[in-house]
């Protein structure tokens, strides 16, 4: 029998659960991202122009840096989800004490990676003197607590494995809450800048930290953590591992041509990085709205894969790719419509509201390719191949990226912020097509592998 904290996707209907699992996941989202665009705001609006131009300029940073543990984020859920399926309780318990002492080791170098090297890095990235010193105050702050951020991450994803997305919601609203309060206090009250913007989201994945190991150490079934249990097994460690890893290079891969394509972006000034920045913010809502489906189909795909009910898998990838272009064409025609409006919370310069739509017009308009492409991505993770996504990620997110903007962004009448954006919806498109034949293959391998399928 299952609790009201789980979730068995390997029962009922494939489409009625992916929207269940997947909407708590869809509102932790866009309110992490309410949250940190208020943040912004607050920076936008109280805070020196150069404040707002060091934050929106080391998101790229910040995940390239984070994204390879992200991976193991995300191992950690298909192991342990698998394993879920396969109701292999020993095997779950070893998960759950393996990937919370995982994050901690990954947040200490993080840690120790972060503060030695932000500098360096963003100068690297063309980071202008205007806003320089302060971008590093603001990620050295950030890496100083991303332990607590690292232990969240390992610790819902766990939660997610048996369905349970519902309680890190609730961690993310209230952490959100902290954090905005925080911010206004800090900025406002206290007037300090983007010293205190990081302060107050460290602070608040402190309490998202606490908030999930204290769930975790009251469950009373197999994903019960005890502290004094806490070591790595190296069978569960190397499953985390085999598919966690690629993932987390695909992000990397992923980020590192977003450094790229920032540090093209920084070649145009202080007008375009703040447009970009604030395109890039209004992004996240439709962004993350596709990638709450995206997830659910990993978690389904893994939870379906240990049950080997393979036919629902094939039902897992029709679901979450209908899902995926619905809320990501909607919600992009609708974000495009409001685009001036929206961009003007951040900052009212007319100049920066069109350098803003600029962006938008490109990436709201074929959004739903990327949503597409993420969750076909992790369908093939969640089936247990984790190179093959990494592979045609490589190829056309990264370098066709690289090879576009050093040539075609390179000619004179295409030397042009358009220009750089067009690379997005281009490589999605290339990584969908290497996906789609990916899946193709995989799948009929399973069909003639097991000749008997639920």
């Amino acid at each position: 029998m299952y609790k009201k904290n789980e979730l068995d996707l390997t029962q009922g209907s494939v489409f009625l659960n992916l929207i269940k699992f997947s909407v708590p996941l869809i509102f932790s989202s866009i309110l992490q991202i309410l949250f940190n665009t208020a943040d912004r705001i607050v920076v936008g609006q109280f805070c020196e122009p150069a404040a707002f131009s060091a934050v929106t300029s080391t998101g790229s940073l910040i995940n390239l840096l984070v994204n390879l543990f992200t991976g193991l984020s995300i191992g950690t859920n298909i192991v342990a989800a698998n394993y879920y399926g396969a109701k292999r309780k020993k095997e779950i318990q070893d998960t759950v004490h393996t990937s919370i002492l995982l994050s901690i080791y990954s947040g200490i170098i993080l840690t120790v990676v972060g503060i030695i090297l932000a500098k360096p890095i963003l100068i690297a990235m063309g980071a202008q003197d205007e806003f320089l010193d302060l971008a590093v105050i603001y990620l050295r702050i950030y890496f100083g607590g991303i332990i607590a951020t690292m232990i969240y991450n390992f610790g819902s994803a766990v939660l997610r494995a048996k369905g349970d997305t519902k309680r890190p919601l609730y961690i993310l609203t209230i952490a959100g809450v902290i954090n905005f309060l925080l911010n206004l206090f800090f900025v406002i009250v206290c007037k300090m800048s983007v010293d205190g913007v990081g302060l107050a989201t460290v602070l608040s994945q402190v309490f998202a930290c606490i908030a999930v190991l204290v769930i975790l150490k009251r469950e009373k079934d197999d994903f019960h953590l005890d502290l004094k249990k806490l070591k790595i097994n190296t069978h569960i460690f190397h499953k985390i591992i085999k598919v966690g890893l690629p993932a987390g290079f695909q992000g990397i891969m992923f980020s590192f041509s977003n450094v790229i394509i920032q540090s093209s972006v920084n070649s145009f000034g202080e007008i375009t990085i703040n447009g970009n920045g604030a395109a890039c913010d209004l992004e996240g809502f439709v962004y993350f709205t596709m990638n709450g489906f995206a997830q659910g189909a990993l978690t389904c795909c893994s939870q379906n894969l240990g049950a080997k009910k393979f036919n629902r898998i094939k039902n897992v990838v029709l679901s979450s790719q209908v899902l995926t272009f619905l809320s990501g064409g909607i919600m992009g025609m609708m974000f495009l419509f409001f685009g001036r409006k929206l961009i003007g919370f951040y900052q009212n310069d007319p100049l920066v509201i069109e350098a803003g739509m600029i962006r938008a017009g490109v990436i709201f308009s074929t959004y739903y390719l990327c949503g597409m492409m993420d969750a076909l991505s992790n369908c093939i993770r969640g089936m247990g191949y984790s190179m093959m996504p990494f592979i045609s990620s490589l190829t056309g997110a990264c370098i066709f990226r690289i090879i576009y903007l050093f040539t075609i962004f390179r000619i004179e009448r295409f030397h042009k912020p358009v220009t750089i954006y067009l690379t997005y919806p281009f490589s999605w498109i290339l990584t969908i097509c290497a996906n789609l034949v990916f899946f193709i293959y995989i799948y009929r391998k399973m069909k003639r592998e097991n000749s008997n399928p639920d």
